[in-house]
């Protein structure tokens, strides 16, 4: 990891943020290349959950009012358990300490920490005592306004934007399920000893999609596309599987075919990012490790120096998000849908009596006749109902009411949603990807770095060097960068040291192609494309260089295929 971390700094992929101040522990900058890379990221993550799936895209405030929290139960349960050192005054994530020192799984309570710290006589790495455990909101408060304020936090997740927003966003889709919201941007979690570098972050990149559904209708309409694929499932009773998703939903593996689905749909982004399918795996949550409100939820997890880390997690939510909404804003986010045909129903109803609730309610008789009509009874014996108006709990004897059966044409029902959240880790991605395509290997003699990139999630596409730094080669390599730029293609100039010492450069940072001007380019006007990976090359004549570059670069063909192959 160490020799990965230093290329990544040294040649402007990541960096520690307020670095010239001595740095601060969970945060990262982006360097240019790492910058470029995420950016390619962010638009395949499109290119898989907005344009190709039936979603839209949408973009919130990172900074949430304290009422948007309290309903989610961020304000209150999104903690975790910090242990303070007595003697050096260190704060520790105490199940991560418990885990690191003994091996333990802990439970995230107060409790437990204070049970393990105790048994096992747990002390701090500067051999102090720990003080109490106590629980530790993860969440950034501010406030918003000048004087006293509003209340507010920094979002923990993209998710609740689109939650808050969903009323008009099923008005936008005409109330029709299922469909997809995205979002990709930044989130912040106040994690208290983050010691991973770009694994454990205090702000982050997300992209999450929530996929409302119908439900009583867990099914995708795509879900054939990735039915017979063959994933690396790890159950939550710890069994491993190679199995097609379809055959996963059939056994009760997966709990539905739409979370099947977007296993299916976030392995093939993963691979099309460049993660390795052989470092890669499905892991179900435990019953007990699960948040109570998901009936299901998988990590997609990738194995990296760090170990094996989730950098996807997809679960299947139910209307936790949007109950929770409906309960603390007083809105209705439920949506009507329409019966293929009508249904005739027998009901209850209560038809009031407004001669003798005028007269003894007078201005609330009204909203009392309201609320009655709304209601269904299934005992027509009831002698007395209670309803609530403007605030006030009022009792409605059967005098003021009559009990009636009747028959209804039913067109349809209102239902709360259910959403099933792929949730994407943008920062964690980048970094497997990066350690994924790292290699070493042997080139006319000597030992070369090199980042076997996907070509088309390369942050520079190609270089363009002069096999001579003098001249008509600088001259006619500069005209070639420019022509490839305006053609939309990300290219760079170099022609500092020799064309063996910028070859490796440019191997090292993962740039698929080298387009190097020599002497015979003067004669015919061709170039040289050199092949990163297999450091091949052909010539191609500069008027087709730019058609020839956009190819390879969308597709993983061989460089043989464009013309005579020969050695660098």
């Amino acid at each position: 990891m160490s020799e990965i971390m230093e290329m990544l700094i040294r040649r402007g992929f990541l960096w520690q943020s307020f670095e010239i101040y001595g740095g601060m522990a969970g945060f990262i900058d982006y360097g240019p290349l790492g910058n470029g890379l995420r950016r390619r990221l962010e638009n395949l993550w499109r290119e898989f959950f907005v344009v190709n799936e039936r979603a839209v895209e949408i973009d919130t405030p990172t900074v949430g009012i304290e009422e948007v929290f309290i309903a989610s139960g961020h304000a209150t349960s999104f903690t975790d358990v910090a242990i303070e050192c007595k003697k050096c005054g260190r704060v520790f994530r105490a199940d991560h300490y418990i885990k690191e020192k003994l091996g333990i799984e802990a439970d995230e309570t107060v409790e437990a920490v204070k049970e393990i710290l105790e048994s096992f006589d747990l002390k701090c790495e500067c051999d102090g005592e720990f003080g109490e455990p106590t629980p530790f909101n993860l969440m950034f408060e501010t406030k918003i306004g000048p004087g006293k304020g509003k209340k507010g936090y920094l979002r923990p997740e993209t998710a609740q934007g689109i939650f808050i927003a969903f009323k008009r966003l099923a008005d936008y889709f005409r109330d029709k399920l299922p469909f997809g919201v995205a979002q990709i941007g930044r989130a912040y979690r106040n994690e208290i000893s983050p010691r991973q570098g770009v694994i454990r972050l205090r702000e982050f990149n997300q992209a999450e999609l929530e996929f409302f559904v119908h439900p009583g209708e867990k099914k995708h309409p795509d879900f054939h596309i990735y039915a017979d694929d063959e994933v690396k499932l790890l159950d939550k009773f710890g069994n491993e599987h190679v199995i097609t998703l379809k055959e996963a939903v059939e056994k009760g593996i997966i709990a539905n075919e739409v979370i099947a689905y977007f296993i299916g749909k976030t392995r093939r982004f993963l691979l099309q990012a460049g993660i390795d399918d052989e470092r890669l795996r499905f892991r179900q949550h435990r019953d007990d490790e699960r948040a109570h409100y998901a009936s299901d939820c998988w990590d997609a997890e990738a194995l990296t120096s760090y170990g094996w880390i989730e950098i996807v997690g997809i679960a299947d939510r139910g209307d936790y998000d949007l109950s929770r909404h409906m309960k603390y804003s007083g809105e209705d986010l439920s949506v009507f849908v329409p019966f293929k045909e009508p249904v005739k129903v027998k009901r209850r109803k209560i038809v009031p009596n407004m001669g003798k609730l005028g007269p003894t309610f007078r201005q609330k008789a009204k909203k009392i006749a309201e609320v009655l009509e709304s209601m269904e009874i299934a005992d027509d014996s009831i002698e007395a109902i209670e309803v609530e108006v403007d605030g006030e709990k009022i009792s409605v004897s059967r005098e003021f009411f009559e009990v009636k059966e009747v028959e209804e044409l039913i067109h349809g029902e209102k239902v709360t949603p259910h959403v099933i959240e792929p949730s994407f880790g943008l920062d964690r991605i980048t970094f497997a990807i990066l350690e994924h395509a790292f290699d070493k290997d042997i080139v006319d003699g000597e030992e070369r770095r090199v980042l076997r990139l996907k070509r088309w999630m390369a942050p520079v596409q190609v270089a363009v060097l002069p096999l001579l730094s003098k001249g008509a080669f600088i001259e006619k390599s500069i005209e070639i960068t420019f022509m490839l730029k305006k053609e939309g293609i990300f290219t760079e100039y170099d022609d500092s040291g020799s064309i063996g010492r910028r070859y490796r450069r440019f191997d090292e940072i993962g740039t698929p192609f080298c387009v190097t001007v020599d002497h015979q380019t003067f004669e015919d006007e061709t170039v040289t494309i050199r092949d990163r990976d297999t450091t091949r090359q052909i010539r191609v004549h500069i008027g087709g260089l730019a058609p020839a570059l956009r190819e390879l670069l969308s597709t993983d063909k061989d460089i043989s295929e464009f013309g005579e192959v020969f050695k660098e």
